[in-house]
């Protein structure tokens, strides 16, 4: 008696969690019965919100997507400017699912590779479209944010067809049949929608950025080469003017250096001169009060210099007067004056 019990409580437990499903936050969902989704009144998807919820088990599935702003990363790509100059744009779009119902049917069961890949060819026609309107200096400088609310606007609402400069491309072939299958799925209940723009895959674009502008590998290595050209010139300009410059302070040193030590030697000969002077009129003077005394030192100096050497060899008469001084004092009579 108890074992069937058991078994009865088993089985309506896996019954009851098999019913039940939950839809995390940030997610919806949308329950398939038999691979069929289950439609409204007006033949569209059920949305299921966050939340607990019941199915019916192991009949109907649960398909969750997800609510949130998601970022999709641009490979960088080459664009033409309206100088026909190229340039290689790096960008990323942010972007969220606005109608479930309409992104489910059009994404073949939300597939969201595909959504990326309608979004991106929409993205990359779109973006061309608008920097192939403006010159290298608008995109990156003052018209850069208005072309990135341009392109968002455009990817959201989509362009008119009495645009001249609008031609139909494969992104918006491709979305235009994506929106032809919504409407013969909804047999035409859902609302009418541009057929170019992504709310007609129930995208909306929340924004776009353009994260890097480079010029072409072989355009910029250009520049590159040209700007050291530049640079070096101007290198060699200063270099020039300072040698210059180095040449005058050296001249100007050299010229007070020369003028200093001509100026110091002119100094020095006068000192000389007038200290020789000194010198003279002080010998002139101590000598000319006693010319016999006078007479005794320029001897005594000549002897000294005569005889310096003890090699020295002199052949003179004794009665010579050279030798005068060196006689006995009574043989000379010299006179001092006081």
């Amino acid at each position: 008696m108890r074992k069937p019990l058991m078994l009865i409580v088993v089985i309506v437990m896996v019954v009851l969690y098999a019913s039940l499903f939950v839809v995390q936050e940030g997610q919806r969902g949308i329950v398939l019965r038999f691979g069929k989704v289950l439609r409204d009144d007006d033949n569209k998807p059920l949305i299921y919100n966050p939340g607990l919820h019941i199915k019916i088990p192991f009949i109907e599935t649960v398909k969750n997507l997800n609510a949130r702003i998601q970022t999709m990363e641009n490979q960088a790509d080459r664009f033409v400017t309206m100088e026909k100059k190229d340039l290689i744009v790096d960008s990323y779009i942010k972007w969220r699912i606005s109608d479930f119902s309409r992104y489910y049917l059009a994404t073949g069961g939300g597939d969201v590779s595909q959504a990326e890949v309608l979004l991106k060819r929409k993205f990359s026609d779109r973006l061309r479209s608008e920097i192939g309107r403006l010159d290298v200096k608008g995109i990156v400088t003052d018209s850069r944010n208005r072309l990135m609310t341009d392109v968002r606007e455009a990817l959201n609402n989509g362009t008119s067809g009495d645009d001249e400069e609008t031609q139909a491309t494969a992104a918006d072939n491709a979305i235009a049949s994506a929106a032809a299958l919504v409407e013969h799925e909804t047999n035409g209940l859902q609302p009418v929608i541009n057929s170019n723009s992504m709310a007609a895959l129930g995208i909306e674009v929340v924004d776009v950025r353009i994260k890097q502008i480079n010029l072409p590998t072989e355009v910029s290595d250009a520049i590159y080469q040209r700007m050291r050209a530049e640079r070096e010139a101007v290198a060699r300009h200063h270099r020039s003017q300072g040698q210059e410059e180095a040449e005058k302070l050296r001249a100007a040193a050299d010229y007070e250096v020369t003028r200093t030590l001509a100026e110091a030697e002119r100094q020095a000969l006068i000192t000389r001169g007038e200290a020789d002077a000194e010198t003279a009129k002080l010998y002139a003077d101590a000598f000319s009060r006693d010319p016999a005394f006078y007479t005794f030192i320029r001897s005594l100096r000549a002897y000294e210099n005569s005889f310096n050497s003890s090699n020295d060899v002199m052949v003179l008469s004794q009665e010579s007067d050279f030798f005068r001084f060196m006689k006995s004092p009574e043989d000379t009579t010299v006179s001092y004056s006081p």
